[in-house]
C-alpha cells in the first residue's frame, strides 16, 4: 500500500454516504525549484474540523489557497463540493475563507469593509452582515475605523467576511495566531458552533492543545507530504 493510500483510508467517515467537500489527488506545486506540494492527496469529510499543522514554509498556506482557487497546482486534481477548481473555476461555491491578513480599508468601519466586499456577489444583505458581525461579537453600528481595531477586533472581522454569505466549507488559516488567551477561547467557541451547525471547517494552527481542543482529525505537513497524526483528543470540554 502506497503512503497515499494509508493517508486515504486513514481519514474516516461516518458512513458511506457522507459527502466529501474537498478531495485532492496527488496535488504537486512548485515555486522554481522548490517543490512544495508533493504528489499530496486529501480527503475532508463534511461537518467536520480538520486541521493542517506544520512549520513555516511548509505550504500549508499554498494548500489552502489551491483549495480556494486562489493559485492552481501545477499538476493534480482539487474537487470541491464536486467541481474541479480550474481557470474557470476561481473561487468555489459555498466556501468561505480566511487567509493570510485580510485588506481591510483602514479608514472605514467595520461595516463598511464588508458592506464594500458583500457587493461583488451581490449576495448578501446589511442585515445578513449585520448579523453576522453580532455572531462574531462585533457591533454593526460601531463606526470607528477599522485602523482603530485591536487585533482580536480584526480577526473577527476577517472571520465575519468568511462566514456572511453563510459558506458550507469554511477555511482559516492560522485564526488565533497573535491572539490573547481570551481572543483564543471566543474563535474557539465560534468554531464548535460552527461545526454544531453542521459547516465544514479546516484550519491550520501551530498549537498543538489547539488542534486536540478543537479537531476531528489533524495531519502534519512535511516535505510537501501529509501524515497523519493519530493521537487527536476529541473528549474535551468543548465537545
Amino acid at each position: 500500500m502506497t503512503h497515499d493510500e494509508r493517508i486515504r483510508q486513514s481519514i474516516p467517515t461516518n458512513d458511506a454516504d457522507t459527502e466529501i467537500v474537498v478531495n485532492a489527488n496527488s496535488v504537486v506545486k512548485r515555486f522554481g525549484s522548490k517543490t512544495v506540494l508533493n504528489r499530496l492527496d486529501f480527503v475532508l469529510p463534511k461537518g467536520q474540523i480538520y486541521a493542517i499543522c506544520g512549520n513555516n514554509g511548509s505550504g500549508k498556506s499554498v494548500f489552502l489557497r489551491i483549495i480556494a482557487g486562489l493559485i492552481l497546482p501545477d499538476s493534480g486534481s482539487v474537487e470541491v463540493f464536486g467541481d474541479t477548481i480550474s481557470k474557470d473555476l476561481e473561487f468555489p461555491d459555498r466556501t468561505g475563507a480566511l487567509i493570510d491578513h485580510p485588506g481591510f480599508l483602514l479608514t472605514d468601519s467595520g461595516f463598511r469593509n464588508l458592506e464594500l466586499l458583500a457587493m461583488i456577489s451581490g449576495n448578501v444583505s446589511k442585515e445578513k452582515i449585520a448579523d453576522t458581525m453580532a455572531f462574531v461579537g462585533l457591533d454593526a453600528h460601531d463606526r470607528k475605523p477599522v485602523r482603530t481595531y485591536s487585533v482580536g477586533m480584526r480577526q473577527r472581522l476577517g472571520l465575519a467576511q468568511a462566514l456572511m454569505e453563510d459558506p458550507d466549507l469554511i477555511i482559516l488559516d492560522e485564526p488565533t495566531a497573535g491572539l490573547d488567551f481570551d481572543a483564543q477561547r471566543e474563535i474557539y467557541e465560534y468554531m464548535i458552533t460552527l461545526r454544531k451547525m453542521g459547516k465544514t471547517l479546516l484550519i491550520t494552527s501551530h498549537y498543538l492543545n489547539e488542534v486536540k481542543l478543537l479537531c476531528d482529525r489533524a495531519f502534519i505537513l512535511k516535505d510537501g507530504r501529509l501524515s497523519s497524526m493519530q493521537d487527536i483528543d476529541s473528549d474535551s470540554a468543548y465537545r
